[in-house]
């Protein structure tokens, strides 16, 4: 027979109605609230760092924002220009590349080189090449390190997203936003510290699940909130009809009162969660309608990131709230822009999917450079794998030997291409980079030795790297 919990009798009236409406309306419950969350932290909400003393070395970053375009752009059109695929286009791809390797939907058909369609040129004073159809991101090559040598192990968009976001195709694994939350914490009290936007253009977009954004088994204060890209930005973030700011609040101060008192009889860190997030809603009904009211950006601003309609949705009008959100505080943005997968017709589809992200892409890296912001914030764009140098019928398949991203800020070398991969672009033969480097060189600028930044569950040690070896990307920081 299983014993339920023993509950003293004060518990009992505590819980019951009368007592709750009691003390709800006497407004007592906001006494309680002060000591649970205006008073000084406990220690279960000091972060991980913190606890153990601190950061392991200088942070170079203070915040960060993922610009993942969801789909994985095609490397040889973007950053990784090959005159010998496009010599050879439309001949037999050479047995030697791909003999015994893992192909998506190619596997056991027959292989044909297909050369870009796209023209390069160089830019800069280093004279980076990237594509014509990213004309504003060649803009800024002097201010973005090109990563031409990355490789991933995951050959399918859901997991590809996973591996690329936690490390794991497992469910319940951490990702990198909660990772960081968990280990430095939010430097917004109004604002969620990891929040997450979608957005779309062209043909294909592949559907983001909502566990790209979880925190696994940390305490789910620490996952992404989505923000919707158009209309409110949070649903409900406004007091229903009738129901003033003031009552909101002393039933709030009610609810948590009781939920402390919960906490500290079941030390159940869901609870916490319940009361970290009660406070939160209730000033996001102040902080978000003004963080998404952007009649205060000048026109000059407005056309530098190409928003036409403020709040409409496009990749362009959420590079701006990004902006917004890092100058509030918010540590980790993450924007993904749906439509890159491009198996047919890549000449056509990949130029709307480039047009409607390039504009916005390296505007945010101008406006963050002008404010001052750029220095202590990381930028990351890229997808979750690349394309095969092989032609799809009219488009190209997935390909996770070889692809490109581009990096800047917080130390990031800038103007800078490292790695590279071979003649056909098939596989990397320089430097070559894995998801896991990417992971510990970004917790490297905040400060984090990924080595040493573990978790306990279920008897392991967890790292956002995992347990196969990882490195820090030194070559590409200042």
């Amino acid at each position: 027979m299983i014993q339920q919990p023993m509950i003293d009798p004060e518990w009992r009236t505590e819980l019951n109605r009368r007592s709750f409406l009691k003390h709800t309306f006497a407004g007592l419950g906001g006494l309680a609230l002060a000591q649970v969350a205006g008073g000084p932290a406990l220690a279960r909400d000091v972060p991980w760092l913190y606890q153990r003393g601190g950061l392991h070395f200088p942070a170079r970053a203070k915040r960060v924002v993922h610009l993942c375009m969801a789909g994985g752009p095609s490397h040889l059109e973007s950053f990784d220009p090959k005159a010998e695929l496009d010599r050879i286009d439309g001949q037999p791809f050479p047995e030697s590349f791909t003999a015994g390797q893992q192909l998506a939907q190619l596997q056991g058909a027959e292989l044909k080189a297909r050369g870009s369609f796209t023209g390069f040129k160089k830019h800069g004073q280093a004279g980076i090449e990237i594509s014509d159809i990213f004309p504003h991101i060649a803009s800024i090559a002097d201010d973005i390190c090109v990563v031409r040598s990355m490789v991933t192990e995951q050959i399918n968009h859901d997991p590809a997203h996973a591996f690329m976001n936690s490390g794991s195709i497992l469910k319940g694994r951490p990702s990198m936003g909660s990772w960081l939350l968990y280990g430095l914490g939010a430097e917004s009290e109004n604002l969620p510290g990891y929040v997450v936007m979608i957005s779309q253009a062209g043909r294909s977009p592949q559907p983001i699940s909502a566990r790209q954004w979880s925190s696994g088994f940390l305490p789910s204060k620490f996952q992404g909130v989505q923000f919707q890209s158009q209309g409110d930005a949070v649903h409900y973030v406004g007091s229903p009809e009738g129901v003033c700011q003031s009552t909101q609040r002393q039933v709030i101060d009610e609810v948590q009162r009781l939920n402390a008192r919960l906490g500290r009889q079941y030390h159940d860190p869901e609870i916490d969660t319940r009361i970290a997030q009660y406070e939160m809603a209730f000033r996001m009904q102040t902080s978000v309608p003004e963080l998404t009211d952007m009649s205060d950006e000048p026109q000059h601003i407005l056309d530098l990131y190409g928003v036409e309609n403020p709040g409409d949705g496009t990749f362009a009008s959420n590079c701006l709230m990004a902006r917004r959100m890092l100058e509030r505080g918010v540590r980790f943005v993450q924007l993904y822009h749906r439509g890159w997968d491009h198996h047919g017709e890549i000449e056509k589809f990949m130029g709307v999917s480039a047009e409607s992200s390039d504009r916005a892409s390296a505007a945010l890296v101008k406006d963050l450079k002008q404010r001052g912001l750029l220095d202590d914030t990381l930028i990351i764009w890229g997808g979750e794998f690349g394309r095969t140098p092989m032609g799809q019928g009219t488009g190209r398949d997935h390909h996770i030997k070889a692809f490109s991203l581009w990096m800047a800020g917080a130390g990031i070398k800038p103007g800078t291409v490292y790695g590279a991969t071979d003649e056909l672009g098939y596989g990397v033969v320089e430097n070559e980079v894995h998801v896991r480097d990417l992971h510990a060189t970004l917790l490297e600028r905040f400060g984090i030795d990924h080595s040493r930044f573990s978790v306990k569950f279920q008897g392991l040690d967890y790292r956002l790297t995992g347990v196969e070896p990882a490195r820090v990307v030194r070559d590409i920081l200042t």
